[in-house]
């Protein structure tokens, strides 16, 4: 059982916190249990909100000591160091293999800590130049869902905190358990973390259209040799333009976007398939094991076989 544990203070961002609990601390029907989820904080008693009304927190900073995973949920107000109670115990368990995770303004928690020194890190896009002022040690990434380095990981706003939660479900069960994971959420199974913030730019693009058509129609065609052309055709629009509403509305290019579905397909067939590599590779449109290897290890820095004897779901 991975002991997931997120700290929470006075006033604590509701969302934030529930970011973490549908994700890590929920039982689901059909899907074994492999999180125990706790709430703790410094002074155990009750924590005001954010939402006006105050929540019970029964566990103190010992539980931290016994997490594999520790999530800051938020931090405000950001200028506020963590106190050195709670200073030594973040720094403890990473020390120890735990691994930190924060959500939104969380990072600033993690910053003030030292954790982030020398690291990408993310936050909301609205406070990424306070981070950065803050914090010059730290590299801010102002663009992207979330930023993994595998005992550190952060995200940007509250939304993005669920991409990082299921993208963490995902590198600890595999594809399959986290997919389970976000229909009961009815959420997409998994979001890039480069993918850009939806911030608002200096000019806002006008999104003239919805993809959702066109992605159904893509994805029951991931076998096929699909160009930018032919996307562009099926939808009745230039290449120019649809590679604009892409970006627009999903923050990278259709080929991009294409390729994350092959790839999210192939994890899906090497957990619950005896496929070979080849036959993997021809499902999802990647034409060949060396092709789909070369991609693989490009994206998740591993390779299909290791993937596959990792996360096998039903071993034959």
């Amino acid at each position: 059982m991975h002991r997931v544990a997120a700290l929470v203070r006075s006033p604590q961002s509701t969302f934030e916190l529930s970011c973490a609990a549908e994700v890590f601390g929920i039982e689901r029907r059909g899907l074994p249990t492999r999180y125990a989820f706790s709430v703790c904080t410094e002074h155990p008693g009750p924590v005001a909100t954010r939402a006006g009304y105050a929540m019970l927190v029964t566990d103190g900073l010992d539980v931290l000591d016994r997490a594999d995973t520790v999530i800051v949920p938020g931090w405000l107000p950001t200028e506020e160091p963590p106190s050195p109670a709670i200073t030594r115990s973040l720094r403890r368990a990473h020390d120890r293999g735990a691994r930190l995770v924060s959500i939104c303004t969380g990072a600033f928690a993690l910053a003030h800590a030292g954790l982030l020194d020398g690291r990408r890190a993310t936050t909301h896009w609205a406070r990424a130049d306070e981070l950065a002022a803050c914090f010059p040690a730290v590299h801010i990434d102002r663009d992207v869902l979330y930023v993994d380095h595998g005992d550190v990981a952060t995200s940007a706003g509250a939304g993005a905190g669920i991409d990082l939660c299921l993208h963490l479900v995902r590198t600890d069960q595999g594809a399959g358990y986290a997919a389970h994971v976000a229909r009961s959420m009815v959420m997409p199974p998994h979001r890039e973390g480069g993918q850009l913030q939806y911030a608002a730019p200096p000019h806002p693009a006008q999104i003239d259209g919805s993809l959702a058509p066109l992605l159904e129609w893509m994805t029951g065609r991931l076998g096929e040799p699909l160009t930018v052309e032919d996307l562009a055709a099926q939808a009745g629009v230039s290449s120019r333009t649809l590679a604009r509403r892409f970006t627009d509305q999903l923050g990278v290019g259709p080929g991009h976007w294409l390729l994350a579905q092959r790839i999210a397909a192939a994890r899906e067939l090497l957990e619950s398939s005896d496929l070979p590599l080849d036959a993997v590779a021809r499902r999802v449109g990647l034409s060949s094991a060396t092709n789909l290897r070369r991609r693989f290890l490009r994206a998740l820095g591993t390779t299909p076989g290791a993937y596959r004897r990792a996360f096998r779901t039903h071993p034959r």
